[in-house]
């Protein structure tokens, strides 16, 4: 299933992994675990906030690609399920 993560962080703890020089590493193995077909960073209410969007094959997924986001930057988590323009159509058509 196609999901949305939001992961908006904590200002205090991700100003301190960035200062440390962690954050490049951080979001390389969190994007190299979660493989998102579409990654967008942004502020979402003055907040640094991260926007993934992949394919998840299993709720077990869910410890394995939202706790390093909780640990590390003490982030609050969204998880969505959305739909491309494809999607949409595959489902638009069982209505008939």
């Amino acid at each position: 299933m196609r999901v949305l993560l939001k992961a908006s962080m904590n200002t205090e703890k991700a100003n301190e992994v960035i200062r440390s020089g962690k954050m490049p590493q951080l979001m390389q193995e969190a994007l190299g675990n979660i493989k998102p077909e579409a990654a967008y960073f942004t502020l979402d209410h003055g907040v640094r906030t991260c926007y993934l969007v992949f394919d998840m094959q299993d709720s077990s997924q869910m410890p394995p690609f939202g706790e390093p986001f909780f640990m590390d930057l003490d982030a609050e988590l969204d998880l969505t399920p959305v739909m491309n323009a494809e999607d949409l159509q595959k489902g638009l058509s069982q209505l008939r």
